[in-house]
C-alpha cells in the first residue's frame, strides 16, 4: 500500500497553489479552442489532485469553468461549497456511497469551494487523491484564491468556516 509521500513522487505531483499538490495530466489541444469572454480555452483540461496529511486543506478558491472531481483513492474529502446566493452546502467525496460518500460530482463555475481531507486516528490512508476534470479547460487567469475578509463580507455567515479554510 502506498503513502502520500510514494504517490506524490510516482504522480510527479506539484505544490499546489490552494494546498495539497497536483500535476496537469491532459489538456485537449487535439481539439480546437473554444472561444470565451476571457480568451481562448482547451476545450477540457483535468489534473491529478491530493490532500496529505500535511497539506490537508484546499483553501477557498472559485474557477469560471464546471469542474467534475472524481474520487481515486485513500480516505474521502469534505468539501465545502459556497453558492454565489450565499448557501452552503457539503459534500462527501469517497467510496463509502453508503456512508453519504459521492464518487464524482460536478462543482458550477462561480462557486467558491473548499477541500478537507478527513484524516481519523486510524485512517488506513495519509492522503485522499481525485482527478479534476475541468471544462473549458482550466486557465489560472479563470481562477481566484479567497481573500478570507473580502469573503467574510459577501458571506457573514460562513465566517468560521472561511477563517478556518482560507490563506489570508
Amino acid at each position: 500500500m502506498a503513502n502520500a509521500a510514494q504517490l506524490i513522487e510516482k504522480l510527479k505531483l506539484e505544490p499546489h497553489q490552494e494546498g495539497g499538490y497536483f500535476r496537469r495530466i491532459f489538456q485537449a489541444d487535439h481539439r480546437p479552442r473554444i472561444n470565451t469572454k476571457d480568451g481562448e480555452r482547451f476545450s477540457m483540461t483535468s489534473i491529478h489532485y491530493m490532500l496529505t496529511a500535511d497539506q490537508p486543506i484546499g483553501n477557498f478558491h472559485k474557477n469560471k469553468s464546471d469542474i467534475m472531481h472524481v474520487f481515486n483513492g485513500g480516505e474521502a474529502l469534505t468539501y465545502y461549497l459556497i453558492h454565489p446566493d450565499g448557501k452552503l452546502e457539503t459534500k462527501a467525496l469517497g467510496n463509502n456511497v453508503f456512508n453519504n460518500q459521492e464518487i464524482q460530482f460536478v462543482c458550477k463555475g462561480g462557486t467558491w469551494k473548499a477541500t478537507e481531507l478527513q484524516l481519523k486516528e486510524n485512517a488506513q490512508y495519509d492522503y485522499g487523491l481525485l482527478t479534476e476534470v475541468v471544462a473549458p479547460g482550466f486557465d489560472y487567469a479563470d481562477s481566484e484564491l479567497a481573500n478570507a475578509q473580502q469573503l467574510e463580507k459577501l458571506f457573514p455567515q460562513h465566517k468560521e468556516l472561511i477563517r478556518r479554510l482560507s490563506f489570508s
